[in-house]
């Protein structure tokens, strides 16, 4: 049977309803973990980006590895926005809801996830379950969420996968998948080789029931619920696009950049760039080394760049704090070094599996001694893929380690972006191994640069032993005053180097007016929608977005003098100025906006939050609405 007769077969017979055109939806899956709602809602993001819409998913993921369930702590699951239009984040409420039960939903409800209106298609078989409690949570909770306003429609979701499958706990997200296909006119031939294709290692006998379950549920949405919608392309056309998440970004520039080892330790939510290397690194003449520890990952990749190809070392925050000697002996060596940080909440444990901008100013700071180091961050999934072959080059031209920041948002969101077309000037060059002058030392730091030529072990006339200890131009310890001075100015010189080289960052918005709202990181989609909504309605309201933390990007006390208030937004903790025992001396501001007061002396304020999700645009316009009210009031 073709392609075109699998589709026609599948539709025929069913309802001929014309869909509803909308531009945009917000539509989440949620499950007790391990029943696969990620996977649905990633697979439905996937198609909606191959079908040229805006697509953006952002996984909800519970904090412990098996919570209770039937429990709201136990919620896991997945947003998904899809638009006829670019989409940068995860928007505001949802408007329709897929549940497997209905205990999970309270989770959601308390973070503002849903409004009066939103659509909950939920699983029924909980109605009928042996156990009275369960019937009467069951009962009571759909009850509930009917007077405050959401549009609750009970399915025999479960009773409809046990047709074709014997555990429906194992296939009802392909179910589920084929009932979104069906609600919003996704490609049906598409569902079904995205299925063929996640399910391609357990063969057919898994792949099979997988496909049956979602022709099941796309006959079963088409015959038994009303709601049927159509989003168009998004009619800018980017041309051909790859649809990935942040973390395959990471590995697919990685694999871009020439870097041939990434060492790394698994941790929450870097683990699966990990995964999606080791499943195709050999491809790309690469390997995956996992460390014994986090430890040993850094001098691992440390190990490999001193010997001529730059490496890399995958992490998240607690697994910096553990890296932090070793990464200080590549600052002090001035070793090459690719370091991702992707960013969760903290201290300590902290937030596992939930999204944070905690990590800059340990990684700016968190060294003994004076450590300059190179910062990046990636805004967008893209940037992802770009920033990797960046760092791989700004740490090989300025002999540093170079940090790249994510974040859980960014590492687990779906989102398609133009396909990369591969560039040699991305590929590291062939190792030298010519001889070396000896005349010319280790470290032969130049006066104004503070950079140096790197020898490398082979090249005759370039032996020198490396060292963590203070140390002369020819890697010689050395513990008197002018050494470590000289040898201090010409590593943080490089910073400044680095810094004369980049460009004033673009302002969305006028050049000056009332209130310039300063981000990093994931944050800049919801950002940019908020400002561009109050623009809209007329206010004096601009953003910029650093990428360059570390040396910061050029011209900021300039931008600033032209508003009358500065602020950040950012996902850290900061007090607020009203709390009890807060004062203007005492009070603790969010991380780039300590950064920012410090480096400009402008009384830059912030706002930020450390809810455990990414920032919602709504919450933004709310916050700046209410700022610039009180800023009209004092004129």
């Amino acid at each position: 049977m073709t392609q075109t007769d699998e589709t026609a077969a599948l539709v025929s017979g069913l309802p001929d309803r014309q869909p509803t055109r909308i531009s945009e939806h917000i539509v989440e899956v949620v499950s007790d973990s391990g029943e696969g709602a990620q996977k649905c809602g990633q697979t439905f993001g996937t198609i909606s980006g191959k079908m040229g819409n805006g697509a953006w998913t952002v996984e909800i993921i519970p904090a412990e590895i098996q919570p209770p369930a039937r429990s709201p702590a136990g919620a896991s699951g997945i947003r998904i926005r899809v638009a006829d239009s670019y989409v940068t984040n995860m928007g505001d409420e949802a408007d329709l809801v897929v549940a497997f039960n209905e205990q999970v939903l309270y989770s959601r409800i308390a973070n503002g996830a849903y409004k009066k209106g939103t659509v909950v298609l939920l699983d029924d078989k909980w109605a009928s379950d042996p156990q009275e409690e369960i019937r009467e949570q069951y009962a009571a909770a759909v009850g509930e969420f009917r007077d405050n306003g959401l549009v609750v429609h009970e399915l025999p979701i479960e009773t409809e996968c046990l047709k074709i499958v014997d555990n429906a706990r194992k296939g009802k997200n392909m179910f589920v998948l084929g009932m979104l296909c069906h609600i919003y006119s996704r490609d049906v031939q598409m569902g079904l080789d995205e299925i063929a294709s996640a399910f391609a290692r357990k063969g057919d006998a898994v792949i099979r029931p997988n496909q049956e379950l979602f022709r099941s549920g796309y006959r079963f949405a088409a015959e038994h619920v009303d709601y049927h919608y159509r989003i168009d392309p998004w009619t800018d056309d980017m041309g051909p696009t790859v649809v990935t998440n942040g973390n395959q970004a990471i590995g697919l520039g990685v694999m871009a950049s020439g870097m041939e080892m990434v060492a790394m330790y698994p941790i929450t939510p870097a683990t699966s760039a990990s995964h999606y290397l080791a499943d195709v690194f050999q491809d790309a003449g690469g390997f995956v080394h996992q460390a014994e520890d986090e430890i040993a990952a850094a001098g691992f990749a440390i190990g490999a760049s001193y010997a001529g190809m730059t490496a890399c070392t995958i992490t998240s925050g607690p697994g910096m704090a553990l890296k932090t000697e070793m990464m200080g002996l590549a600052v002090m060596g001035e070793i090459p070094l690719v370091v991702v940080d992707v960013q969760r909440g903290g201290p300590s444990t902290g937030l596992p599996t939930k999204v944070e901008q905690g990590d800059l100013l340990s990684t700016l700071y968190g060294m003994p001694g004076d450590a300059p180091k190179v910062i990046i961050a990636p805004a967008t999934i893209e940037e992802c893929f770009h920033y990797v072959i960046l760092a791989r080059k700004l740490a090989e031209a300025f002999r540093t380690p170079v940090f790249v920041l994510t974040d859980a948002n960014l590492a687990t969101g779906v989102q398609p972006y133009p396909r990369p077309v591969p560039q040699e000037e991305w590929l590291a060059a062939p190792i030298d191994q010519s001889a070396w002058d000896s005349n010319v030392p280790a470290y032969d730091w130049d006066p104004q640069t503070g950079l140096s030529p790197r020898p490398i072990p082979g090249q005759r006339g370039g032996e020198y032993v490396l060292t963590g200890l203070s140390h002369t131009n020819r890697s010689k310890v050395a513990y008197d005053s002018d050494t470590n001075q000289t040898s201090c100015e010409h590593r943080s010189r490089k910073l400044a180097a680095l810094g004369k080289t980049l460009k004033p960052p673009v302002i969305n918005g006028d050049d000056e007016g009332d209130l310039l709202v300063v981000g990093w990181g994931s944050t800049m989609g919801a950002i940019e929608e908020a400002v561009n909504k109050l623009r809209d309605a007329g206010h004096k309201v601009s953003s910029i977005h650093l990428r360059f933390l570390s040396p910061l990007e050029p011209q900021l006390k300039e931008i600033f003098s032209r508003f009358r208030q500065v602020m950040t937004v950012e996902i850290n903790y900061s007090d607020r100025p009203d709390a009890p025992q807060i004062t203007p001396e005492n009070r603790r501001y969010a991380q780039l906006a300590t950064v920012l007061r410090a480096s400009t002396l402008v009384d830059v304020d912030c706002w930020s939050v450390v809810y455990g999700h990414p920032m919602q645009p709504g919450m933004i316009h709310k916050e700046l609405n209410r700022r610039l009210t009180a800023m009209h009031n004092e004129i």
